[in-house]
This record gives structure tokens, C-alpha cells and sequence, in this order.
């Protein structure tokens, strides 16, 4: 995962994108764990956390990433259990998630579903993927 984004504003999830792209933090992967830890310092819970993904189609960065994911949201969600949580995918990562991948990318498909059923909202860049067809 190269990148995560704390958002402090609880909205739509149209807007909660919009307000990523203009307004949040952006975060390089070594400093993940910083930023994890500052928002657990917070003593009021955060209005919500948005992870975004930005990689490549490399077999192992999704999974990987979202497996970061998982970690996180239980940790975040251990101090503030009414967190909201969101994943946004921007990158070529998340052609992984098409249904024609579903056979070869089984353990990202079940991530992703897992998350879900958490009710962490799993987002894709619509811009992205109808440039690509999808």
C-alpha cells in the first residue's frame, strides 16, 4: 500500500472522495505506521479514515495492501470503535477487482468482501477504469 489518507470530515461518499482529492494529507508508505499512531494519540474519534490504494497490477500489491487494511481498521477501530472506514482503489490495482479477475485474484476478491461485510465501503476511480473500458 503506497499511500493512506486520514479524512475528518463524515460525508457522503461522492463527497468523501471529492474531499480526499482536495483536502487531505497524502502520506508515503514508510510513514504509514506514523500516521496510523498519530490518529490513535487523537482523544476524539476522527470522523472517518479513507486508505487509498495507488500501485500497480503486481500480484501482490493488493492483497498485500489490503491486508495492511485489515490490520489497521482493527487497530483504529480497537480505540474508536464507531471509526468510519473507507478504501478508495486510484490505481491499476484495482483492475484486480473486475469480475473477470475473480478466478485469478481469489484472495483480493475475498479481502475485499470481507471489508465489506465490516462495513468498510470498498471504492474503485470510475475516471480510471472507463479510460480502460472498464
Amino acid at each position: 500500500m503506497k499511500m493512506i489518507k486520514p479524512v475528518l470530515n463524515k460525508l457522503s461518499s461522492l463527497s468523501l472522495l471529492l474531499l480526499l482529492c482536495l483536502f487531505a494529507n497524502t502520506v508515503i508508505a514508510d510513514e504509514e505506521a506514523e500516521t496510523i499512531a498519530e490518529i490513535m494519540q487523537m482523544t476524539e474519534t476522527p470522523d472517518g479514515v479513507v486508505f487509498e490504494l495507488i500501485g500497480s497490477e503486481d500480484s501482490d500489491y493488493l492483497p498485500n495492501g489490503l491486508k495492511k487494511i485489515e490490520a489497521y481498521k482493527k487497530q483504529l477501530q480497537g480505540k474508536f470503535p464507531k471509526l468510519d472506514i473507507a478504501v478508495v482503489s486510484h490505481g491499476a490495482e484495482q483492475f484486480e477487482l473486475t469480475k473477470d479477475s475473480a478466478n485469478t485474484e481469489k484472495e483480493s476478491h475475498q479481502r475485499v468482501q470481507l471489508l465489506v461485510a465490516a462495513d468498510v465501503p470498498v471504492h474503485i476511480c470510475e475516471t480510471h477504469a472507463s479510460g480502460r473500458g472498464v
